[in-house]
């Protein structure tokens, strides 16, 4: 049976590279590593370390024990600490992998409030692109996802975390600042700065126009940038307009630096949805987090974009 000790040690020495920083890591002797990894090395009958004479390398046997490593050793932690859970209640570690700008702003307040009824819970909020949160999920990086639109996935199981609503921005001195409505027309021509192609916003707002008979091609996309906060930045210091979640223009909105401007007919609201493994392995932090994500309690952070 091989110790997990010296898988530990193994992930240390090939995330690093470095048999010294690994013993640093670790607070053991350089020797020390070296023993695990040689004993390791016989256990398995292959060479996990090429030393050339930059340092090592992985060899193919290696890169192939990573993965399967990291699982093992994670593993581990996660029955260690459901076994404390038997005694102690909740605990343990949660990963959530968050792939939605509104979610980011909701998410981190709702795993405080989570740690502080349950504080041997420690909560990762991990960033990631839409298309990674299923696959972080079902390679165990993640216990939980945040998604901007719903999963067609029948390993997956999804409730509806709380609803965003997308704002158009306009820098304060714009026309459209003194404007209680506009048409959607009206933004034909205007320099519009657009969130990524893969951004859940994005697809809101093109469906949208295009009931209009607006399509992205009619629109005077000048520059694409994929962060919210950066994109109200831009607009606060005039150089366009732009569709971005509520929440992202809140603190700028306080001070005066953009406006929020209404267009009529357009339905720019979205379901954020929680997703969860089907066929999970019991795990008490999960289960609480998706119970509690509803919890009375929280209707005011589920309600934080709603337009005021």
């Amino acid at each position: 049976m091989i110790d997990l000790t010296k898988l530990e040690v193994f992930l240390y020495a090939a995330e690093h590279l470095s048999f010294s920083e690994a013993a640093r890591r670790i607070q053991v002797s350089q020797p020390t590593v070296s023993h695990h990894i040689k004993t390791l090395e016989r256990e398995l009958g292959v060479e996990l370390f090429e030393r050339t004479g930059r340092g090592l390398r992985l060899t193919e046997g290696g890169r192939l024990l990573m993965p399967w490593a990291r699982k093992v050793v994670r593993d581990s932690i996660e029955l260690q600490e459901m076994m404390a859970t038997l005694q102690d209640g909740v605990a343990g570690s949660l990963r959530i992998a968050c792939s939605t700008t509104a979610g980011k702003y909701v998410l981190p307040q709702l795993a405080a409030r989570f740690s502080r009824r349950h504080p041997g819970v420690r909560v990762t909020v991990l960033r990631c692109a839409p298309a990674q949160v299923v696959s972080n999920m079902l390679g165990d990086e993640a216990n939980l996802g945040v998604v901007s639109r719903e999963v067609q996935d029948e390993t997956m199981e999804q409730q509806e975390f709380f609803e965003d609503s997308i704002s158009l921005i306009v820098p304060m001195g714009h026309p459209f600042a003194l404007r209680r409505q506009i048409q959607p027309e009206e933004i034909i021509g205007e320099p519009i700065i657009m969130r990524e192609p893969s951004s859940g916003a994005r697809r809101v707002v093109l469906s949208e126009l295009a009931k209009h008979d607006i399509s992205l091609g009619d629109l005077n996309v000048f520059m694409e940038v994929g962060n919210a906060e950066a994109i109200v930045r831009t607009v606060a210091a005039g150089y366009g307009i732009s569709f971005v979640s509520t929440l992202a223009t809140a603190c700028p909105l306080e001070r005066g630096n953009v406006v929020n401007v209404n267009v009529k007919g357009l339905n720019l609201q979205r379901k954020i949805y929680m997703l969860r493994k089907r066929l999970e392995e019991p795990h008490r932090p999960l289960e609480a987090f998706w119970s509690f994500v509803h919890d009375p309690s929280n209707k005011d952070l589920l309600q934080l974009s709603k337009r005021k």
